[in-house]
């Protein structure tokens, strides 16, 4: 990260010190967890540069399928300001954000997501394909969709989740090697919107949402590696949560009337984001309706 963002950080330390956390705790964590993330948000929300926006037309190359979830936003990967995050995206094309702000009913992505090369060929697509019975419903919920260009904003992120899941059975442990993580977490919660005010979308960094113990991705990743065993993902799907990252988090409630909690996280497995293959990401909703 830059140096300007560890600047940012120091209320954090100070705060945290005050509060009797050992300083070496504090840097270990920092050291450790600290990540640049783009916050988005849309036009009027910030001075950073354009680098996509919500809704719009639906622009897709002829040979990619009409995607099954309804349209977020597409994101300019070349306007993003370089190092904004630590995930290794291509430097230039379109991201286009896919997705369902509900919980599944069974093991399925709520979401997906396609890029689309600089150059690619592309046809406009019927925005309301996704809802080929035209469920009334589904049309009133696509209709609270946010539209707008969205701006970035470099800022940096620490986990907002404390545990991590006991395999084999319910319950969680503190963090491993942080045994005062949730301390460190209520002294981010405190501080953040002073170092890093949230936006509707964000690129990379952690996953955050209502009501969080355990890390939204370790949960995504095991909704995918249960749908590709029931045959509703395609694998290879690693189970190591190290295996994967947080492609991008949507704070649904914000925007969607209706679907206040709800939150979309975005994951894909390190090696499938190399490689570029932006179809085998899987999506997650938080909701409490």
């Amino acid at each position: 990260m830059t140096p300007e963002l560890w600047d940012r950080l120091t209320p954090f330390r100070d705060k945290a010190i005050a509060r009797g956390i050992p300083a070496a705790d504090v840097e270990r964590w920092l050291t450790a967890a600290a990540r640049p993330c783009a916050t988005l948000t849309r036009d009027g929300g910030g001075d950073g540069p354009v680098v996509g926006r919500f809704g719009g037309p639906l622009l897709l190359p002829a040979g990619v399928p009409d995607p099954v979830h309804p349209f977020v936003a597409s994101i300019d990967l070349a306007a993003l300001p370089a190092g904004t995050t630590d995930l290794p995206l291509p430097p230039d094309g379109d991201l286009l954000l896919f997705a369902y702000p509900e919980t599944a009913d069974d093991y399925e992505t709520m979401g997906s997501a396609v890029y689309v090369p600089v150059g690619s060929p592309v046809v406009e697509r019927d925005r309301h394909a996704w809802n080929p019975f035209e469920i009334d419903d589904d049309a009133a919920m696509f209709e609270e969709f946010p539209h707008g260009p969205l701006r970035a904003t470099a800022q940096v992120s620490l986990p907002y989740h404390h545990t991590v899941e006991l395999l084999g059975g319910p319950g969680n442990r503190p963090l491993p090697e942080h045994p005062r993580a949730e301390e460190l977490v209520a002294v981010w919660e405190s501080t953040r919107q002073d170092i890093a005010p949230e936006g509707p979308l964000r690129i990379g960094g952690y996953a955050d949402e209502e009501a969080i113990e355990a890390d939204p991705v370790a949960t995504a990743v095991s909704w995918a590696v249960k749908a590709a065993a029931a045959g509703r993902w395609d694998g290879p799907v690693s189970a190591d949560v190290s295996d994967w990252v947080l492609l991008a988090d949507w704070q649904a409630g914000m925007d969607v009337e209706g679907w206040e909690s709800s939150t979309v996280h975005w994951v894909i497995q390190r090696d499938d984001l190399a490689a570029r293959r932006f179809d085998r990401a899987f999506a997650s909703v938080f909701w409490n309706p």
